[in-house]
């Protein structure tokens, strides 16, 4: 060990070939493999050589590894002055419009400049502890590079009323998406357990056994020149990432998604170079929550929020109609 935050292990000749992970946490008993696990994948692990660090790699004698602890973070979400677009706020929840880019709430590589930051923020003292420490007012959540309408909870009562209804799914969830080609039939109702990919655990997929129920009801809204198609999908359960999983397994995966948006590779050769460079620059999924309705916890009234579609999806669907 170099100084509190930095660790050295260099690999004596009893240890050669053992799992860098497992090689880690017995140097170094105070932290658990998954702490090891989390340091590699965080990139705070190095090596003397130039192989590719990895928890899996196979060490070789007198290779020394330098461990880079980071700086402890406080457990608790501090407020910062980020804008939020608010549809409608009262004493008891406040219905936002979330841009992409923006996390919900703070995680590992995202600590702050989350929603919560910004809400703690807006809301003040009053939303501290709603729902938990690291989570206030949160009763759901859309993904980083999703935008759409969210409704969060400014008291115990409304959480756990908000909370209920998502629950027992009752809360109303539409979304759009632009996806690649031409869903058949163009309404249908998609059924697949969702869970980890046994091919890669950081993606979810539909699985033949095991996952949990998931349900999608989509509709063709409109097609879009001859690659893409404007879908809504209304969601009966809540899973990760569901929409982009069960239209990627009947083979319309959403337009501008990372992980499960394939198929648009042949359909791109029908644009201009100009066109498909300009659709190559769209940088995430193109899919937002435009509707969300769910009872009043005080009121009793059923309220009801839309937002349109973003300025870039909307430009995104002007140059697939050129394709």
């Amino acid at each position: 060990m170099t100084d509190e935050n930095t660790y050295t292990c260099k690999v004596s000749e009893d240890k050669g070939g053992m799992r860098l992970d497992r090689f880690l946490t017995d140097e170094l008993p105070e932290m658990s493999r998954n702490r090891v696990q989390a340091l590699i994948d965080e990139g705070q692990i190095t090596g003397t050589t130039k192989k590719k660090i990895g928890a899996s790699l196979k060490i070789a004698i007198g290779e020394v590894y330098t461990i880079e602890i980071p700086p402890v973070v406080s457990a608790e979400p501090e407020p910062q002055d980020i804008p939020l677009d608010v549809l409608f706020e009262d004493e008891h929840l406040l219905v936002i419009n979330k841009p992409i880019r923006l996390v919900v709430h703070p995680a590992a590589g995202n600590w702050d400049g989350t929603l919560v930051n910004a809400l703690l923020f807006h809301c003040g003292d009053s939303l501290s502890g709603i729902g938990g420490v690291a989570r206030p007012g949160i009763v759901h959540r859309l993904d980083k590079d999703t935008s759409g309408v969210m409704v969060v909870a400014k008291t115990d009562q409304a959480h756990r009323h908000l909370a209920e209804q998502f629950e027992l799914h009752t809360i109303e969830r539409a979304y759009k998406a632009v996806v690649w080609g031409i869903p058949s039939p163009r309404e249908e109702r998609i059924v697949g357990h969702i869970g980890r990919s046994p091919m890669n655990r950081k993606k979810m997929a539909v699985l033949d056994f095991g996952g949990k129920f998931a349900a999608t009801n989509y509709k063709v809204d409109h097609v879009i020149g001859r690659a893409a198609s404007l879908v809504e999908c209304r969601l009966e359960t809540g899973r990760t990432h569901q929409i982009r999983v069960h239209m990627a397994a009947i083979g319309n995966g959403v337009v501008g998604d990372p992980a499960y948006g394939g198929g648009g590779h042949n359909k791109m050769k029908l644009a201009s170079r100009e066109v498909r460079k300009r659709i190559e620059e769209f940088s995430h999924q193109a899919l937002h929550a435009y509707l969300i309705g769910f009872i009043h916890p005080k009121t009793g009234e059923m309220m009801r929020f839309e937002a349109p579609l973003t300025s870039n999806i909307n430009r995104l669907i002007e140059e697939l109609a050129k394709v």
